[in-house]
């Protein structure tokens, strides 16, 4: 897999677009609680939150909306030293989402995000100068999979990352129920291809992103094969069975995750692999190296309850953003 892509005279190291939501947590189902648990989660500000937390200067583009949550979002982001210039206090709400742990780890996730501050992210929030400033981008499917603004802003993100050299990382992170209301896994499928052009890392994860491929394979190497013959290099995430990294002319890599006990909540869990996998990058570490640096940041996770834990003891200062 190729190694390590870094520029030096940039003022982040890892910028991402896309959508934050308030996380209300119960310890029981849902319709029984009486009590719910307030935080924030969404696929590349974690990512971000678990780069920022190892030394990595971060940013965030996003709408935020200026409902009572709004504010407190910007400062939680601020207090992980993430930096958010590009995520504005906007007209609008913010998207919620419910989520309980029932016995087994079983998890119940319920959402209220149409029409928020976030789904009206378009072409225009999106400065070529900001993603200029960074070293690497992430882009998410589920970005894309919000609304047609939100789609059309992911591609011109990337489109704009190309031309000026950033990395472009993107998480397909397919989620069915996203696209349904958008046309489905044709869609999907049609939203990944529009970006492959632009994209330097895949970051796909098993199974959920394999019926983005047009023959769904049996196992996650034959994923890694599929995902790098369209030509791109892929870091393909298996959860508790590790990752596979492939370049397009090349055999995957199995790197095992060590194994982890206490699972509590895996939410989040891909998201943090991401972010920590691209800090590792950026700080020229070989991406067999990268991916056990990303393995034991998922595996913080999965420790924790919600999307965002708290900060492993051995977290780096953070950074000053720009």
């Amino acid at each position: 897999m190729t190694g390590a892509v870094t520029h030096p005279e940039r003022s982040l190291g890892l910028i991402a677009l896309g959508e934050c939501m308030v996380e209300l947590r119960a310890d029981g189902p849902l319709g029984d609680a009486a009590h719910l648990t307030r935080a924030c989660g969404g696929d590349t500000l974690n990512a971000l939150v678990s780069a920022a937390r190892l030394g990595s200067r971060c940013g965030f583009i996003s709408r935020v909306g200026n409902d009572p949550f709004g504010p407190g979002l910007r400062r939680a982001w601020l207090a992980e030293g993430i930096d958010v210039t590009h995520a504005p206090l906007v007209d609008g709400e913010n998207g919620v989402y419910f989520i309980s742990l029932h016995a087994g780890g079983e998890r119940e996730f319920t959402y209220r995000r149409a029409d928020s501050a976030a789904t009206q992210l378009s072409p225009a929030d999106v400065d070529a100068t900001y993603v200029a400033s960074s070293g690497t981008l992430l882009l998410s499917g589920i970005t894309q999979a919000i609304s047609g603004s939100a789609q059309a802003a992911t591609r011109h993100a990337a489109q704009l990352a190309r031309q000026c050299g950033t990395r472009v990382a993107f998480d397909p992170n397919h989620r069915p129920r996203l696209w349904a209301a958008r046309g489905g896994l044709d869609a999907a499928r049609a939203g990944l291809h529009e970006l492959l052009p632009c994209v330097d890392l895949l970051l796909p994860s098993f199974p959920a992103d394999a019926a983005l491929l047009d023959d769904s394979p049996g196992s996650a190497p034959d994923a890694a094969r599929a995902f790098a013959a369209l030509g791109v290099t892929v870091a393909l995430k298996g959860g508790a069975d590790g990752a596979w990294l492939c370049d397009p002319d090349g055999e995957p890599l199995h790197v095992p995750a060590p194994p982890v006990p206490d699972v509590l909540d895996t939410t989040g869990a891909g998201d943090a692999w991401n972010g920590a996998f691209l800090h590792a990058l950026t700080r020229a570490q070989p991406p067999e190296q990268a991916a056990r640096t990303a393995h034991a940041s998922a595996a913080h996770v999965i420790r924790h309850r919600g999307a965002l834990p708290p900060p492993p003891a051995h977290s780096s200062p953070h950074p000053e953003t720009a």
